[in-house]
């Protein structure tokens, strides 16, 4: 079985591989956002920190709960894989 903390630091890996990474430019939630930081958890999701083109300040902004929830499947679906074998 999987750690708690083994999973979460792979659903950090794999947003990344999304493209929630440091140095990379996103739009979400109607801003455009330069990221100074990687995905971190944080409640019952996981956050980023970037600066707001418009305003030039630092925002810690949530990534979109459905994307972390089908993150999470994948994970699920993995580990049920592995314990079959």
């Amino acid at each position: 079985m999987i750690k708690r903390t083994d999973k979460k630091k792979g659903i950090c890996e794999r947003l990344q591989e999304l493209g929630y990474a440091r140095e990379r430019h996103i739009r979400l939630y109607g801003e455009e956002f330069q990221l100074v930081s990687n995905p971190t958890p944080e409640g019952d999701g996981y956050a980023i920190d970037g600066i707001t083109r418009r305003s030039g300040a630092v925002r810690r902004v949530r990534i979109p709960l459905s994307l972390v929830h089908s993150v999470r499947k994948e994970f699920d679906i993995d580990e049920q894989l592995e314990s079959v074998k």
